[in-house]
């Protein structure tokens, strides 16, 4: 069995995803865990999120060690650790969780909206990620409004930059994360925007 099947099968084993798995030259052993999410079923509520902490990647770590020394795997450090604030999402099930929340997405190959309201070759948009009309494909939508600087005064009588969507389906997309942003007012519902929390 190859040394990738241990780490998934362990990692599945004592209750996790395994998130991404990476092995760098310098001897690193990286693997990224998260807790499995269901989807709710229908008229359920959303259910609230839970983190890995300390411990779970510890007892993982542990487990681990044990598993590849016996597997023989040569490797100089071992990383076990949670997705971060710019988890990555890799299939429909990550982008049914995080349906709602603000996205990177990189695309394999530029596309232009129609319209030419987007660059031709343009391939990576930031913006909220969304079921498409069509309810098989999914949507990103932003607005290219400006940010403002802090202090900045910004005209009341200025119209907002339109919103724009662009859909696509999972086999389009080369890279997909949550966008790391950090918001020190606290936490909110999933899928609250920050003028309804602000």
């Amino acid at each position: 069995m190859a040394w990738q099947d241990t780490v998934t099968q362990t990692v599945t084993g004592l209750g996790f995803d395994l998130v991404d798995l990476e092995r760098s030259a310098g001897g690193l052993l990286r693997v990224t865990i998260d807790w499995p999410w269901q989807p709710p079923a229908a008229g359920e509520a959303r259910q609230a999120e839970r983190f890995v902490t300390v411990e779970d990647c510890e007892s993982i770590t542990r487990q681990l060690q044990y598993l590849l020394e016996v597997e023989g795997l040569d490797y100089r450090r071992l990383e076990v650790g949670s997705p971060g604030i710019d988890r990555p999402l890799r299939n429909d099930n990550d982008f049914m969780r995080f349906e709602g929340e603000v996205v990177d997405i990189t695309l394999k190959a530029p596309v232009g909206a129609n319209g030419g309201a987007v660059s031709a070759s343009r391939k990576k948009f930031r913006g909220t990620l969304e079921r498409a009309a069509d309810g098989v494909q999914w949507q990103i939508v932003w607005s290219d409004e400006p940010e403002t600087k802090p202090g900045q005064r910004v005209s009341k009588k200025r119209p907002p930059a339109p919103l724009q969507a662009l859909a696509f389906s999972l086999d389009e997309i080369q890279q997909a994360r949550l966008a790391p942003i950090v918001d020190f007012k606290g936490r909110k519902a999933p899928g609250a925007s920050a003028a309804e929390a602000g």
